[in-house]
């Protein structure tokens, strides 16, 4: 009944409680209605499951809520949860050993083989798997902001949470293009909540992610871990781009200048600065983590940014913390249960926190994320933590080569029991988890990229300096963004070098702003034979790592390391 001071015209659909689900079954499976041939074929039984395509934020926020056990964080973010994964497993990742590829592939213990049978076998399971969810979620979108390089994406998966995730990594499409979006190039079937079958052939535990790229497809199961998604894309794109349009990707980072249109492309393992660095307030971000350099200029291949969120503060990453807001997915972050404010300093459940965001949420960045200029500058970082390394090097195109090979970083001791010295780390093409062809085979493409371009190459250290992790200090952040300051401003072109010695780097005499001793670690270190003994240290490491490619370079870029 409606008493006399009451308005009937109050939001009436609230009245039933499946009012806007039926709406929603019928307005996002009418999209796909051309379609419905392809889903049948590919085994989904389409008279039991209900599919969601391009569904928006809130309706996946709504079933997220309703079906996943998210809540809404203090600032609108989705706080979702990946189960038992909280990271990547790169031991059971896959690579289906077929004829169109099979010669193309890094074959080994990155790309371990899988033979088409289980592939099919997996495929089917994961269909299956599928068939008996009431929701199937379908994003289409695209990887690549260049049009002429651009893959069109399709991912079908059973939690919204995934869902919400793609359409914020993945470049959205409009309205026309989801209309004329067609048959897709490449599918990830994401059933992470079943596991793998253990006694299938090449399996070696319930979790498998596999890549087919005669069929260009992808096959999740038993790790509902959402950066698996993200890393298969990026995996696919690393094979495509050399292999079908000659571009190089890259897994790096890249801004342009606003006021003289100049671009970087800083390459960097994780804890080296590569975020940090490339947001730049007198710069605009192309991207943060995945890009092409193409013939006219750099791309960024993802939609969104996916930034780690451990010690998360205003003061220290503004941009990244402001764009936690409605749209956005915080993973497996901890959180007050009363006032819903995410902890980011809690790592109760893994140290791997992360946001997954749309780029348009960081107010510098350069929207659509393509540039047609080539780049002027590469950096290339690593956190030495021995503190050998000097704060900035300028290399030559062959040491470019040998580092980018090498790609060079370390861990610090305190992150497990008894360690007690720094643990490098190589990780070739500054990649190596996701490296598809043989590393020789960017490290040539970059090559003749810099050469045709004249492209500045530049080894940036923002370890530690004066002495190794636990006797110096980790070189300060106000320095390093000074270094980065004296690249973009084309200052370092015209300084002085001095030749270091072991490594054989030139490193400037001099940059305004920053101390002499700083700049040269010799000068830096009290302790002259400790520090004799830990360059001949690391000297050894990097001269038994780059073993591995020594058959596959010429010999300039071999001397090009360093040298006992």
């Amino acid at each position: 009944m409606v008493l006399p001071h009451h308005t009937p015209y109050v939001t009436p659909h609230i009245l039933h409680k499946n009012y806007a689900q039926a709406f929603d079954n019928e307005q996002y499976s009418n999209l796909i209605g051309r379609d419905l041939d392809y889903f049948s074929q590919a085994g989904f039984d389409m008279d039991r499951i209900q599919i969601k395509r391009n569904a928006p934020p809130a309706l996946l926020y709504e079933d997220a809520i309703r079906n996943e056990g998210a809540i809404i964080s203090s600032t609108g973010a989705l706080i979702n949860f990946s189960g038992k994964k909280t990271g990547r497993s790169p031991k059971d990742k896959r690579i289906v050993y077929e004829e169109t590829s099979k010669d193309d592939i890094w074959w080994g213990s990155v790309n371990i083989k899988l033979d088409e049978h289980t592939f099919e076998i997996n495929r089917e399971r994961a269909i299956d798997y599928l068939n008996t969810r009431d929701n199937v979620y379908v994003f289409d979108g695209y990887a690549g902001w260049d049009p002429k390089y651009r893959i069109k994406v399709r991912v079908i998966c059973a939690r919204a949470y995934h869902a919400l995730f793609m359409h914020n990594m993945l470049i959205r499409p409009t309205e026309e293009q989801l209309a004329e979006f067609g048959e897709p190039d490449f599918i990830i079937y994401n059933a992470g909540q079943f596991p793998a079958n253990r006694f299938t052939k090449g399996m070696s535990s319930t979790t498998s992610v596999e890549i087919n790229f005669k069929r260009m497809e992808m096959v999740i199961l038993g790790t509902e871990y959402a950066g698996e998604m993200k890393k298969g894309v990026f995996s696919v794109m690393h094979y495509l781009q050399p292999v079908k349009f000659g571009q190089l990707s890259l897994h790096s980072s890249a801004n342009v200048g606003k006021d003289k249109g100049d671009v970087t492309l800083f390459f960097g393992l994780s804890g080296t600065g590569k975020t940090t660095l490339s947001a730049d307030p007198s710069r605009l971000l192309i991207g943060d983590d995945e890009h092409v350099w193409s013939d006219t200029g750099v791309f960024n291949i993802e939609g969104g940014c996916y930034a780690k969120t451990i010690n998360l503060s205003a003061e220290k990453e503004p941009d990244i913390f402001n764009a936690i807001r409605f749209g956005s997915i915080l993973e497996n972050v901890v959180y007050n249960p009363i006032t819903r404010i995410a902890d980011y300093d809690d790592i109760g459940i893994t140290e791997n926190t992360r946001c997954a965001y749309p780029i348009e949420y960081i107010p510098n960045a350069q929207i659509p994320c393509v540039v047609n200029t080539q780049p002027s500058n590469i950096i290339m970082l690593t956190c030495d933590a021995f503190g050998v390394l000097p704060p900035i090097s300028k290399l030559t195109p062959e040491q470019a080569s040998y580092h980018f090979l090498a790609g060079y970083t370390s861990k610090t001791p305190g992150t497990e029991d008894g360690v007690l010295e720094p643990i490098p780390t190589f990780s070739t093409c500054y990649s190596a988890p996701f490296i598809v062809l043989h590393p020789g085979r960017y490290a040539e493409m970059l090559a003749e990229r810099m050469s045709k371009h004249n492209v500045s190459c530049w080894l940036i250290n923002t370890g530690w300096t004066g002495g190794k992790y636990g006797v110096g200090k980790r070189c300060p952040l106000k320095y390093t963004r000074r270094i980065v300051d004296a690249v973009h401003s084309g200052e370092l072109l015209n300084a002085e070098y001095e030749n270091f010695g072991t490594f054989g780097l030139s490193i400037p005499t001099h940059i305004e702003g920053i101390p002499r001793e700083l700049l040269n670690p010799s000068l830096a270190w009290n302790n002259k034979e400790a520090f004799k003994k830990e360059v001949r240290k690391l000297a050894g490491m990097f001269t038994k790592a780059f073993a591995l490619y020594e058959s596959d370079v010429e010999d300039k870029v071999r001397l090009a390391g360093p040298q006992l």
